[in-house]
């Protein structure tokens, strides 16, 4: 597969190369690019700080590896699981494609280690950050994808997801919990839960639930008991936070 030229131009010197070729043995998987695997490891500060325009980042490369492992994630579950509905699927791809998974894969292979940052992003902690881990896992599948085809790059993902799955099962994700945990962590506050409206005829009952912390809304959700609404105004609430990538069907 071509790659246009520019943004992998930059040649590697050796103990670079020798330390993308160690990557490339966690990864396993050859590049015969080594280039755009260190593109997916640029950080736009280090491009700031040691090219300007010259150097590219893992920009790019993030958001078409994004939508590769929602694929192979995707696939994986409709093979998996024939009788469940799309808005069921979507839920379970939201437990498995978030920011905390890709952060727990890319520290298991150590990929903070290998990201070039600036003196800045150094200094304040980026190469532990886990939003930062999750954005490069997510640029190294674009990197592959490129580099060896979907094949290559689906493998790669079937690896890191293969205990994942196994261990899916299909209780519904607890998106309360998950919430209260970060508010917690971030807010040091709890999150309350207030029933707004309620829709339909006896028969066919909805209700309207909404989540609020220090008295702003944080996500608003439909379902046919009252607990089913709060844990869709907790899923919406959690892709308002950016710790899930789409809010599940059927939870709005």
């Amino acid at each position: 597969m071509a790659v246009h030229a520019g943004t992998v131009s930059e040649e590697l010197d050796r103990e670079r190369a020798d330390r993308l070729r160690d990557l490339e043995a966690r990864l396993e998987v050859r590049f015969r690019d080594l280039r755009l695997l260190n593109l997916a490891l640029t950080h736009g500060s280090y491009a700031h700080e040691e090219g300007g325009e010259r150097l590219g980042t893992y920009e790019r490369l993030e958001f078409l590896g994004d939508a590769v492992l929602n694929l192979v994630v995707s696939d994986h579950l409709y093979r998996r699981f024939p009788d469940r509905s799309e808005g069921d699927l979507a839920r379970l791809r939201a437990r498995l494609v978030n920011e905390p998974t890709l952060a727990s894969i890319a520290r298991g292979l150590d990929l903070g280690s290998y990201i070039l940052l600036g003196r800045g992003e150094e200094r304040g902690g980026g190469r532990e950050r886990s939003s930062m881990l999750a954005d490069v896992l997510e640029a190294v599948v674009g990197a592959v994808y490129l580099d060896s085809g979907f094949g290559v790059a689906h493998a790669l993902v079937s690896r890191w997801y293969a205990e994942r799955l196994e261990g899916l099962d299909e209780v519904p994700a607890d998106f309360k919990s998950q919430l209260q945990e970060y508010v917690q962590q971030h807010e040091r506050k709890l999150p309350r839960y207030r029933i707004t409206a309620t829709e339909g005829p006896d028969h066919a009952k909805a209700f309207v639930a909404a989540v609020e912390v220090g008295g702003r809304v944080l996500g608003e959700g439909r379902g046919r008991t009252k607990k089913e609404a709060e844990q869709a105004a907790a899923a919406e609430a959690l892709v308002r936070l950016g710790l899930l990538t789409s809010r599940p069907r059927g939870s709005s």
